[in-house]
């Protein structure tokens, strides 16, 4: 599928790698359908709309920049995008880059759930007051090398 990006003009992607966001993601709700999409900073990806090249969001794997990260989510809500299994789930957070100069950080609370088996998705709020949607990727980073 040819997608028109915010950043890099258009660029083919795999139909594998468009994801279904039926409730759209909080704030987004009218845009349903994205396009995952390799990043030069590894090991980020871009979360590109399909529906308007001038939304796309930065996204990361939790489990690489947050040891302990773990979700906790109701079956039942899982099961509005089929997941029966954990083998099929899929988890990414937003980055949120300010350009004021602040700490570039992660929204740990809110993670996108995705199916790899049928490439829909969901974005949930865990309930744990453990996790917060300004986790700092670098105070992270300083963490694991000391």
């Amino acid at each position: 599928m040819l997608v028109k990006t915010k950043s890099s003009g258009n660029i083919e992607v795999d139909n594998a790698h468009i994801i279904t966001i039926p409730e759209g993601l909080f704030g987004f709700e009218e845009y349903t359908k994205y396009a995952l999409i390799e990043c030069e900073y590894k090991p980020f990806m871009w979360l590109q709309s399909v529906q308007s090249s001038e939304l796309a969001f930065l996204v990361v794997d939790p489990f690489i920049i947050c040891k302990d990260y773990e979700i906790d989510v109701d079956d039942k809500e899982l099961s509005k995008i089929g997941i029966v299994s954990p083998s099929e789930v899929c988890v990414l957070v937003l980055i949120t880059i300010p350009q004021d100069g602040s700490p570039v950080t992660a929204n740990l609370l809110g993670p996108l759930v995705i199916n790899r088996t049928n490439n829909k998705a969901m974005q949930t709020i865990l309930t744990n007051d453990r996790w917060t949607t300004k986790y700092s990727i670098i105070d992270s980073i300083k963490e694991r090398s000391e």
